[in-house]
């Protein structure tokens, strides 16, 4: 990949200083020049200057004061100090209003050299910083591959096209892992040493996509206090992720197609283009070809990034796959809320299995970490699965188009039951007090829907 030459600004009031630093260090750097502070902030506000080179004692505004507002307004920008004389308060001053480096004018040239590059890598590692700060804060997941001819037929065109710059469009409904796919893509492409950068479009208010994406200058909005760098910047390197890109404004989608075919882009408020180095991967569970037609997203763009498309399937049409989710799922809620769980009874994996997911893979995920964080049980029955997932399998099952309704109340009768006894501490007598039945009433119910050999496990569980 191409790696942008950085911009050096010279700013000191001799001619002849300027010249011997332009002539040092432009083999390395784009060297621009100012001969007032003046004039070398209205270059920084205008030009996208990387580092600078700051004579402390200049006409009008002084070398330490335009340090300041550099440092307040870009802080990234990194400044090394120049002075005629060695002063230890000048230094000191200078180092306290975020310089890089002091030195006296009276350099030798392959030093000079040297301190430049040390700021300029630090202002690598310091934009690197910023990069994993604007990440996702979550631990990392990862996608949990099942033996479904579906989600196989995804993982080979993951392999197949990872490594290459083609722009991947991921489809398919909410909560169907394509975020997790996106960073599959990232993590086995040339870029993973680079960043993962994922923004939700959807999540983020309207009036504030354009800066979140592309950044802004100093004063270009009111509450735009400093420069901000825009998300197309901190992926250089790396991939960027936009989640939702249906939902993107139609006067956006110009300036992405922009930085997709140019490869630049333009902070709000900016008057320069700059030059980016991303690959994209863009994903939404929009209808693209009908909002197209109906003039809600722009036909070019769609063309632009759907070169690689991919179909996510929803977890209704993959039932195979549950056990895999559920086994994944259960070991990570199990560590995170530090429960005795061994595993799950193979007739609630069935009743699983049978559910239609409307929520897909995030609906499973967020019913097993309540199933583990709730109990205090080693296994998960049946029994512990809320009663809306049994009448959804109960209502799957069109091939019995009788006893419906006697299953969903003998359903409802034992978790009650059983619930019951869990609360009196498995004293029979105690829950049928409790229950306001006759205790040969309980005996007799708990006989005809199968609860003792129920209650005797849970008993042991939790003993």
């Amino acid at each position: 990949m191409t790696v942008r030459q950085k911009t050096l600004l010279i700013v000191d009031d001799d001619e002849g200083m300027r010249d011997t630093l332009t002539a040092i260090l432009r083999r390395d750097y784009r060297v621009l020049t100012a001969d007032t502070a003046e004039s070398g902030l209205g270059m920084v506000r205008r030009e996208a200057v990387d580092l600078m080179l700051l004579d402390v004692r200049l006409p009008g505004m002084s070398g330490l004061d335009l340090l300041r507002l550099v440092k307040d307004q870009f802080p990234l920008i990194e400044v090394i100090v120049i002075s005629a004389v060695s002063e230890v308060e000048t230094a000191v001053q200078a180092m306290k209003h975020g310089a890089y480096h002091y030195i006296t004018k009276d350099f030798e040239y392959d030093a000079l050299r040297s301190l430049v590059g040390n700021a300029s890598e630090r202002q690598d590692l310091n934009r690197r910083v910023m990069t994993l700060a604007a990440q996702v804060a979550e631990q990392e997941r990862e996608f949990v591959p099942g033996p479904s001819p579906a989600v196989r037929s995804v993982l080979d065109m993951v392999h197949r096209v990872a490594d290459t710059p083609a722009t991947v469009l991921i489809l398919g409904e909410s909560g169907t892992g394509k975020e997790l796919v996106a960073r599959m893509i990232h993590r086995e492409s040339s870029r993973r040493e680079g960043p993962f950068m994922p923004v939700n479009v959807a999540a983020v208010p309207s009036e504030l996509v354009e800066s979140l994406l592309f950044g802004h200058e100093r004063g270009s909005f009111t509450g735009a206090h400093r420069q901000q760098l825009g998300k197309f910047e901190l992926a250089a390197g790396g991939t960027l992720f936009l989640d939702e890109i249906g939902d993107l404004r139609l006067d956006l989608q110009s300036k992405l197609l922009r930085a997709i075919q140019e490869n630049e882009i333009e902070r709000v408020g900016g008057a320069k283009p700059i030059r980016t180095d991303f690959r994209l991967i863009c994903a939404t569970n929009t209808d693209l070809e009908r909002a197209v037609r109906e003039g809600r997203f722009r036909e070019d763009l769609y063309y632009r990034i759907n070169v690689i498309p991919l179909r996510m399937p929803p977890l209704r049409e993959r039932p195979e796959d549950v056990p895999a989710l559920v086994s994944y799922f259960l070991e990570r809620a199990r560590a995170r809320f530090r429960r005795p769980i061994e595993g799950i009874s193979d007739e609630a994996l069935r009743l699983l299995a049978s559910y239609r997911w409307p929520g897909n893979v995030r609906e499973l995920e967020n019913l097993i970490e309540r199933l583990v964080a709730t109990t205090n049980k080693t296994w998960i029955e049946p029994e512990d699965i809320p009663l809306e997932y049994h009448l959804a399998h109960m209502e799957a099952a069109t091939d019995e188009q009788d006893g419906r309704l006697d299953e969903a109340v003998t359903t409802f009768e034992r978790n009650f039951i059983l619930r019951a006894l869990e609360r009196c501490e498995w004293n029979v007598t105690a829950t049928g007090r409790y229950l306001g039945i006759p205790l040969s009433t309980l005996k007799h119910k708990m006989g005809r829907l199968e609860i003792r050999e129920i209650a005797r496990k849970l008993r042991s569980s939790a003993s």
